[in-house]
């Protein structure tokens, strides 16, 4: 099982709370498609945690610190991993031309990015694109939980 979840912009009780669910589930790895904002946040996170830098994370290099701090991996400029032998990756995707070349690139079974604060999933090709939503600026706060061998996945609302 795998937890997605993006835009958490320094929100840790928000973030906190997402976690609390997320730790619920039997979740292999956590993904988090951009925005963290503060060092702070990142120190929330367990080690199995993959991250990516978004468009507000200006603080790069405290940022850099606190990730390697918890043994958890920065993925730059994008995130590619191999589960179950589904192949993902994952951006923040305010370089929408990069974005787009991993859209339509063929080579994943799931792409998942954040930036837009609103939860979405489309079809392109063999590639499920889907934005888990956002923790911060959204008015339903929620994230994924994808069990990648059936494709099952599954929306929570955080409060």
């Amino acid at each position: 099982m795998i937890a997605v979840l993006s835009d958490t912009h320094s929100r840790h009780a928000t973030v906190e709370q997402a976690l609390a669910l997320i730790e619920q589930h039997r979740v292999d790895c956590i993904i988090h498609c951009g925005d963290i904002e503060d060092a702070d946040t990142v120190w929330l996170f367990p080690p199995n945690t993959h991250f990516v830098f978004g468009n507000c994370d200006v603080e790069r290099a405290s940022l850099r610190q606190a990730i390697h701090g918890i043994g958890a991996t920065l993925h730059e400029p994008f995130g590619r991993l191999e589960i179950d032998g589904k192949r993902i990756a994952f951006i923040h995707s305010d370089d929408q031309k990069t974005f787009r070349k991993l859209e339509h690139a063929g080579e994943y079974d799931f792409l998942f990015y954040g930036h837009s604060h609103i939860a979405a999933e489309r079809q392109t090709g063999p590639t499920r694109v889907i934005n888990p939503g956002a923790l911060h600026r959204a008015r339903v706060k929620t994230l994924v939980i994808l069990e990648p061998r059936t494709g099952e996945l599954v929306s929570i609302q955080v409060e």
